[in-house]
């Protein structure tokens, strides 16, 4: 099955720019750009990543595209017309959903539903639990309801009836009278999406994959038109939120799993790193304009959850990278608040106006502003620089809304929005270590965004973490990830039953049939590939609890003594102690990976470049701010150090996208394909 990976891009559409990294394993060579991201139709920010880098379309053997169209739908709202027909008496399932709150205290804060309760209609129907029908299906109701969303101009309907993982008759039936009297091929069906028992989660995750899919099978369909125009003539690939990716001809079909796909994409670029430099445990750490988001790896293998909620009451539960985020990005404002205290984001300054040293009329401080201040960054090396401000401008804004407010001079102020945006960020990478049973400590910190490097020896040391991987192109990397991104279909199945009444034969046949559905979809993909990989696992919890614990699965048979020997010793890893109580077995669920061949990333960085000596990779020196002062620094140009060049800090590294700062006593190297490594000192 092996084949060579061949000529093969990756495009990533950011909020900022749109970013391409081209392969040609033949050569051996790599071809980047970054463009200006246009927002109104992201395919002609792609098209044009795809001139810049004067990419000969028709030799092209691979197009992987990371698209946000789906994400920023969602988020800001911008949906198709859709209608819903539910089970009668539960049209509110998506409105009543988990009875919280946007915030825990207080009557504040507002919740609107993907679909409005005048499209939300009901027809008498009913399965029980077990899948026995209680009340059979109208489907002169249903044609009629089914009639009714049309004359109100729904594009998309939703056909969610209350135990349909348990018994799909009824769901399929009326998904075939929509087949006959819908205007196109919009019809979701609940379990087929996601057949697990929560129906609140199961509805709001169908209501969010009939609202995007036609926004997104219109987007691929003019980026299609475009590319073919071009010569291209092979299947574009869109990269899905569990970090794999789909055929444009199949992706609208489940557009919810391309939501928050952005993030995913860097996420695998870490990981095929980390696996290429030995270090298989990370902690991801993506600093961008506006956000933070962090991940954890292990063993080469991204942590995967399909219980992600990407804002209040918005559960899409198809499986996703577990990527956290929190509000603080380069654009992250700072500003003191009515108790004197230092606020750090989750506000922006954004693209526009952005950070005040970007020239275009922002005048509130920023972290990036804090950086260039401090010496951390250069002012002649800011991209997308409209007018540049003059560090006497800056220092005057700092003193005046943060220093004297808080009793510090600018340089004072500016180092304090540095460590509260730290504690910010830690804090979120928290979230996905400790809070889940890891140690940081045992992980390697893997930082990239065009911020990401310039904070990351700082996060190790608050964290404990004794390494630090910055790649070879950190603004680049989610480019990267959709470059080097696998194939991979994820299902779920709900049993809901406790463990001493399972039909372990039942349990083998859901496996089996998982793992076969995922081995005929990675069939029909015109796509090279070096091997098939398959992930089980069980979604586990004690009788009479709420939440769920994931146990990975080695075998495709497992026996019931197994399971509870395995759930037993998860729940002591997670919560530290035992219970004798009995168990319950919600759902299987199976990964079917089709692996692509090892990508060559060590010329991310031309070796041509490369500088015989430490001494001619160094560009000069600046005074630079770290926490024992301000001290003298050796800058140098990233892609001119030597491979077998190692320093000690205090330093800093320079390339076209990315920034990184290297701390006083902290040793920096570099390994075969160009990553930096950081050393903290005191560590092994």
């Amino acid at each position: 099955m092996a084949e060579s990976a061949g000529l093969v891009a990756g495009v990533d559409v950011g909020g900022t720019f749109t970013d391409l990294v081209l392969l040609d394993a033949a050569t051996g060579t790599v071809r980047l750009a970054k463009t200006p991201t246009t927002p109104a139709n992201q395919a002609e920010g792609v098209l044009a990543a795809l001139d810049a880098a004067q990419v000969d379309l028709a030799a092209l053997d691979l197009l992987a595209h990371g698209t946000t169209v789906t994400t920023n739908a969602v988020l800001e709202r911008r949906l198709a017309r859709t209608g819903l027909i539910a089970t009668e008496g539960f049209r509110d399932v998506l409105e009543l959903g988990r009875r919280t709150r946007p915030r825990p205290y207080g009557m504040t804060g507002t919740f609107r539903p993907v679909i409005p309760r005048d499209l939300r209609l009901e027809v008498p129907e009913r399965m029980d639990a077990q899948g026995r029908v209680l009340t059979p299906l109208d489907e002169e109701r249903l044609r009629d309801r089914i009639a009714e969303l049309i004359a109100a101009g729904c594009e998309s309907l939703v056909i969610h009836f209350l135990h349909a993982y348990a018994n799909p008759a009824h769901e399929l039936r009326a998904g075939e009278i929509a087949a006959e009297l819908w205007p196109n091929g919009h019809v979701t069906l609940g379990h087929q999406l996601l057949s697990e028992s929560r129906e609140f989660e199961r509805g709001v995750t169908a209501a969010v994959n009939a609202s995007v899919q036609p926004l997104l099978e219109r987007y691929v369909a003019r980026l299609n038109a475009a590319l073919a125009a071009r010569g291209y003539g092979r299947d574009l690939q869109v990269m899905t939120g569990n970090g794999g990716m789909v055929s444009a001809r199949f992706v609208a079909r489940e557009a919810a799993k391309t939501v928050m796909s952005g993030p995913a994409s860097g996420v695998m670029a870490a990981a095929a790193t980390g696996r290429r430099a030995g270090l298989r445990n990370l902690v991801t750490y993506d600093m961008g304009g506006t956000s933070t988001d962090v991940a954890l790896i292990r063993d080469a293998t991204p942590a995967v959850s399909n219980e992600i909620e990407i804002e209040y009451a918005m559960p899409i539960h198809v499986p996703m990278v577990d990527v956290r985020t929190v509000g603080a990005g380069g654009g992250s404002i700072a500003r003191v608040d009515a108790s004197g205290l230092l606020r750090v984001g989750p506000d922006s300054a954004g693209a526009d106006p952005g950070p005040i040293c970007y020239g275009r009329g922002g005048r509130l401080p920023t972290i990036s502003d804090a950086n260039l201040l401090l010496g951390r960054m250069n002012p002649a090396r800011l991209l997308a620089v409209d007018a540049p401000v003059s560090l006497e401008s800056l220092r005057a804004i700092f003193l005046k809304t943060l220093g004297k407010p808080l009793g510090l001079d600018a340089e004072g102020a500016a180092a304090a929005v540095i460590r509260v945006a730290n504690t910010v960020m830690a804090g979120a990478i928290r979230m996905v270590s400790v809070s889940l049973g890891e140690d940081p400590r045992d992980f390697a910190l893997f930082a990239f965004g065009g911020a990401g490097p310039l904070h990351a020896v700082a996060l190790a040391r608050e964290l404990g973490a004794p390494r630090v991987l910055v790649p070879a192109r950190p603004g680049l990397t989610n480019a990267l990830g959709c470059a080097v991104a696998d194939l991979r279909h994820d299902f779920v199945s709900t049993l809901n039953r406790p463990l001493d009444a399972l039909d372990m034969g039942h349990v083998r046949d859901v496996l089996a049939g998982q793992e076969a559905e995922g081995r005929r979809l990675i069939a029909q993909e015109r796509v090279a590939l070096a091997e098939i990989r398959v992930i089980r696992s069980a979604d586990m919890q004690f009788v009479g609890q709420t939440h769920l614990l994931r146990v990975a699965l080695e075998s495709p048979a497992p026996d019931r003594e197994t399971l509870k020997s395995l759930f037993d010793a998860a729940y002591l890893r997670r919560f530290g102690l035992s219970l004798d109580a009995p168990v319950n077995l919600v759902n299987l669920a199976t990964s079917v990976i089709g692996a692509r061949p090892e990508a060559d990333l060590s010329t991310l960085i031309d070796p041509a470049g490369r500088a015989a000596t430490l001494a001619e990779a160094q560009t000069g020196t600046r005074r630079v701010w770290f926490e024992s002062g301000w001290r003298e620094t050796p800058v140098y140009a990233r892609e001119r150090l030597p491979l077998a060049a190692a320093f000690d800090g205090p330093a800093i590294v320079e390339q076209m996208d990315a920034t990184t700062v290297v701390e006083p006593g902290d040793r920096a190297a570099q390994d075969r394909d160009g990553n930096l490594i950081l050393t903290l000192g005191g560590a092994a």
